[in-house]
């Protein structure tokens, strides 16, 4: 007999969509072989009910026989081996449809029994299971939607520890009910060649019986021939249950395997660490769907890799379809209000956007992992695994300093004995190392033993104390997110250049030349190879708001400004030579205590990085031009004041004159000699003045009165 085919059983736990596709053409396979063997009872039914219609039941029955290569059969149509031996049957058969006598009890016990065993034993016992199977596989189902809406915020052990049993029950329950459903299923496709043989040979045999062995039809050659299929039927049945022995093995083993996996929980990372050196894997991750503007839904479905694209099929599909493509997409852990163990995967132009939910912690990081290598086209190599490996591995000897290159750096050094040089390579990511940067030690760009800031915090942060006295005391409210109440916000208002970008935050650390032209591509591969050793994959998205003022991180929530920077302080500012979503700046603030440490900030965009940079370039300029039109005016408003000071000296000067010249002609009267006196005694003063004239007036009447 040819090869059987077989349900793996030792893939009933992973419950695959390609598991259940074949365990449906294994139940096709089953209805039409209860079908099959329905018409065929029903036949040998005639056969023993209807004496007088011996003749056209033997005649059905060799039709019938003749019909199987019609029959398609899922499993198990194109055996020539059972196709010509049913054929030799009909042969016979039809030769003796014309007998009329047959005996009832022969029949009964030869030909009816093992069809009746089979059809009403073998086929309803798969039947039962196939029931008894559907109920488990809907409470594990019920039992794995409860246990992924636990949420993290009202945690309750109670609830939790009957959540996971309950997953634990429902999932061995259905693990053992598939393993005895496909190892009935197995058997069935032995058992189905037996009880098409069976029957038939008893019913031969019966026929010989009856004739005695002496009919012309039965010769030496239908006995060989007779023989041989009973030969056939016993090797088939102890093949079977060799197979069935070695069945029951394989369950019982796997039962004491896995009972460690029914729980969904994270397994001992000493035992089954985390492999991130994958760019292959498949499994079962629930996707988050948008019901309406607000609402979403979550559905479980099966998930694989395959080349760079991401594939999800439903149970009850036969193949699966594209989801997203990962060549350089993204790919983060993200945090959901009601879901534990979520990750979200961005395509290369962040049009697109799938949120996914693994079972365990350790899954997630390995699903992380393995759209990672992806995006990296690592799968494209012959040795996809031993890249992925050495991939991880150059990220964390991009930050290991190199003894051969430590001890000449420290050599060049005059005197610094205590301090130890950080010693890598100066290439930039994705760039060649610029010939002037070649001679240089990371030093000269980077400051030596500097922390790397994965996260974004308020430089005023550390002056929140300092300015919630100063408010106590001016009797201001303190801003908690460290803005200051002034007029800030109305300048940027009023500010020519307003443009608005998406950002995620990567990091920021201190750098040493500011002005250098390589220090960005230095800073961008360090944070880069930082992030991959310590598996840092959060990353923090704001809004990047370019005015001709400052730059502004605002939170896309809340509206708050996060970081406020000064455009005066920006030195420069680039993009990646080949991803040009990578872009940074330096920012070197100006200090009244003489501290102006310069530090680089590094971000993800969803645009160009080289249009935020363009649009940074255009912010200074207006600034600047800006600057240069206010000196002006500064500076002419100087000379008005210097012109209106000039005039006021000038009037001051004319007016002295103008003083000089009466004084002196006052001086000039009084200089000349006296008046004759008059006939009374009396004398008369000439004064050029009307108000003096008067005086002297008055002055002479008193005196003549005195002198009378």
């Amino acid at each position: 007999m040819p090869g059987i085919e077989k349900l793996p059983i030792e893939e009933t736990l992973e419950d695959s969509p390609q598991t259940r596709s074949l365990l449906g053409v294994f139940e096709e396979d089953t209805a039409a072989v209860s079908n099959y063997c329905t018409q065929l009872y029903q036949a040998m039914q005639r056969i023993y009910d209807a004496q007088n219609e011996l003749s056209a039941a033997t005649h059905l029955t060799s039709r019938l026989l003749k019909e199987y290569d019609k029959q398609r059969f899922p499993l198990g149509g194109d055996d020539e081996v059972m196709s010509s031996t049913l054929q030799q049957f009909a042969t016979v058969i039809d030769e003796l449809s014309s007998c009329h006598a047959v005996l009832s009890t022969q029949l009964a016990d030869a030909m009816m029994f093992p069809i009746t065993q089979f059809k009403e034993r073998d086929l309803k016992e798969i039947l039962t299971l196939k029931e008894v199977f559907q109920i488990s596989s809907d409470d594990h189902d019920t039992a794995n939607n409860r246990y992924s809406r636990l949420s993290k915020k009202r945690d309750n052990d109670k609830m939790r520890a009957e959540v996971v049993e309950d997953v634990y029950t429902s999932r061995k329950k259905q693990h053992q009910t598939m393993m005895h459903y496909f190892c009935s299923l197995n058997t069935l496709q032995y058992k189905k060649k037996t009880a098409l043989l069976e029957p038939l040979l008893g019913y031969m045999q019966a026929q010989i019986s009856f004739f005695k062995l002496g009919s012309e039809n039965l010769t030496q050659q239908w006995e060989d021939f007779l023989g041989t299929i009973g030969t056939s039927v016993q090797n088939v049945r102890r093949e079977m249950e060799a197979e069935v022995g070695q069945m029951q093995q394989t369950i019982q083993q796997i039962e004491t395997s896995c009972d460690t996996l029914y729980a969904p929980c994270d397994p001992d990372p000493a035992l089954s660490p985390v492999c991130r050196n994958l760019t292959r894997k498949q499994g079962y991750l629930y996707i988050r769907n948008k019901t309406g503007l607000v609402s979403s839904s979550w559905e479980r479905q099966y998930f694989f890799t395959q080349g760079g694209n991401l594939m999800q099929q439903g149970r009850g599909e036969v193949a699966g379809g594209l989801l997203t493509d990962l060549d350089n997409s993204s790919v983060m852990a993200v945090d959901s209000d009601d879901r534990r163990f979520c990750f979200q995967v961005t395509s290369f132009d962040g049009k697109k956007v799938v949120t996914l939910q693994s079972e365990t912690r350790k899954d997630c990081e390995e699903w992380i992992s393995t759209i990672n290598n992806i995006s990296k086209r690592i799968y494209l190599s012959e040795n996809a695994e031993e890249l992925a490996a050495r991939v991880n591995q150059s990220a964390i000897e991009a930050v290991t300093p190199s003894p051969s290159f430590q001890q000449r750096h420290e050599s060049m050094r005059p005197s610094s004995k205590g301090r130890v040089g950080r010693a890598s390579s100066i290439s930039s990511v994705g760039s060649e190392p610029s010939p002037a940067l070649s001679v240089l030690s990371l030093d000269a760009l980077v400051a030596p033993e500097t922390p790397i800031q994965f996260d974004i915090i308020s430089p005023v942060s550390e002056e929140i104390s300092g300015q919630s006295k100063t408010a106590a005391q001016s009797g201001r409210r303190s801003n908690p997110f460290g803005e200051s109440g002034d007029s800030t916000s109305e300048e940027s208002e009023e500010s020519i250049l307003h443009q608005l970008f998406i950002v995620r935050f990567l990091g920021s650390m201190e750098v040493r030349t500011p002005e250098s032209p390589d220090v960005i591509s230095e800073t961008m591969r360090q944070i880069l190879a930082a992030r991959a050793i310590h598996n840092i994959f959060r990353m923090t998205e704001s809004h990047l708001l370019v005015t001709c003022d400052c730059l502004k991180l605002i939170d896309p929530q809340t509206q708050i400004t996060r970081l406020r920077f000064p455009l005066s302080s920006v030195v420069q500012c680039s993009s990646h030579q080949d991803n040009k979503r990578l872009f940074g700046f330096v920012l070197q603030p100006a200090s009244e205590s003489g501290d102006s440490r310069a530090v680089g900030y590094i971000f993800e965009s969803n645009n160009d990085g080289e249009k935020i940079c363009d649009s940074v370039g255009l912010a200074k300029q207006i600034a600047f031009h800006s600057e240069m039109d206010r000196k002006a005016v500064e500076k002419r408003k100087e000379q008005d004041k210097a012109k209106e000071k000039q005039q006021e000296e000038l009037s001051k000067q004319r007016q002295i004159e103008k003083d000089l010249e009466e004084q002196s002609r006052l001086i000039a009267a009084s200089s000349r000699p006296a008046n004759p006196p008059a006939a009374d005694g009396q004398f008369l003063v000439l004064s050029n003045s009307p108000s003096e004239d008067g005086d002297a007036g008055d002055e002479g009447k008193k005196t003549g009165e005195s002198e009378a």
